[in-house]
């Protein structure tokens, strides 16, 4: 499975549990993040790409990690991790979070660019 596949199917897995299971149509999901209705399908059929910041956008409204959409990889801590861990334990709770997202964004930036120059999905027009 390709990494465009599997952001697809991660994408209708939260979709379809979002609400304890309910579930959200994907017309529901384009009209929240002010997208075409069917660029959802699209992502989820992986026709389209969502860019990193569509796939950022996604993940916040569904309060799950950007790094959700990308398989899970094992990585040894070394001694700059450390040291990180070590200043982010003296940071506020708010500071904390951003700092989280912030490096979580910037890790799927880095697995996201190097699968092509995503295709995004077409804006939604406002009407007049």
């Amino acid at each position: 499975m390709d990494l465009f596949q599997f952001v697809g199917e991660k994408l209708r897995e939260l979709r379809e549990g979002y609400d304890g299971g309910r579930g959200l149509s994907q017309d529901a999901l384009a009209r929240e993040l002010d997208l075409a209705p069917n660029t959802i399908s699209r992502w989820e059929t992986a026709i389209y790409h969502p860019s990193i910041e569509n796939l950022d956008s996604v993940a916040r409204f569904f309060g799950v990690s950007i790094l959700e959409f990308f398989p899970r990889e094992q990585t040894p801590a070394d001694e700059k991790v450390s040291a990180l861990l070590r200043v982010a334990k003296q940071l506020t709770p708010n500071d904390l979070e951003e700092l989280r997202r912030y490096a979580e964004f910037r890790r799927a930036r880095q697995i996201y660019g190097n699968s092509g120059r995503p295709r995004v999905g077409r804006k939604r027009r406002m009407s007049k």
